[in-house]
C-alpha cells in the first residue's frame, strides 16, 4: 500500500504457472494489500495496459513485474512499447527473468527497464527477491500518480 493507504496495482506478465504461485504466495506472505493481476503472454500485457478486449475494465497498474520470455510478443518487445509510449511510460518496470545474460540485462536498460532482476532457483530466495521488489516500490519509491 502507498503511504496515503492505497493498494498498489501490480501487474505480472508471467506465462509459468510455478513462477505466478511464488510471485503470489510471496504477496500473500508479505500481508500488504496489493492487487496483484497477471496475464501470460505479450500480447495479452499490451491488451491489458491499452484496456483492450477482456481486458478492457482493467486498471492502470502502478508497477509492473515484466518476464522477458514470453509467448506471442517477448518481454523486449513489450518493455519497448510500453516506454515509448507517453501514457504508459512513467510505469515502472522490474524486468524479473531466468536469464542472467548480459547482453539482456544491457538491453533491458538501454529499453529503460527500471530494474533487473534474475530469478532465483530456490522457492525461499525467489519469494524474497519478490517481497523486497514489493517492499522497494511501495515503501521506498514514490510513485506516479494514476491517470
Amino acid at each position: 500500500m502507498t503511504p496515503q493507504g492505497q493498494p498498489i496495482e501490480v501487474l505480472l506478465v508471467e506465462d509459468d504457472p510455478g513462477d505466478e504461485l511464488m510471485t503470489r504466495e510471496a504477496f500473500q506472505d508479505n500481508k500488504i494489500g496489493n492487487t496483484l493481476h497477471v496475464v501470460r503472454d505479450g500480447e495479452e500485457a499490451l491488451d491489458f495496459l491499452y484496456r483492450r478486449g477482456a481486458h478492457a475494465g482493467a486498471p492502470r497498474p502502478d508497477l509492473i513485474l515484466l518476464d522477458f520470455n514470453l509467448p506471442k510478443y517477448d518481454g523486449r518487445e513489450v518493455l519497448q512499447r510500453i516506454k515509448s509510449d507517453p501514457e504508459l511510460s512513467l510505469i515502472p518496470v522490474v524486468v524479473l527473468t531466468t536469464s542472467s545474460s548480459e547482453e539482456d540485462i544491457m538491453r533491458a536498460y538501454k529499453l529503460h527497464a527500471n530494474a533487473y532482476v534474475t530469478k532465483p532457483v530456490d522457492l525461499d530466495q525467489f519469494i524474497a527477491a519478490v517481497r523486497q521488489i514489493d517492499d522497494f516500490f511501495v515503501t521506498v519509491v514514490r510513485l506516479p500518480h494514476r491517470s
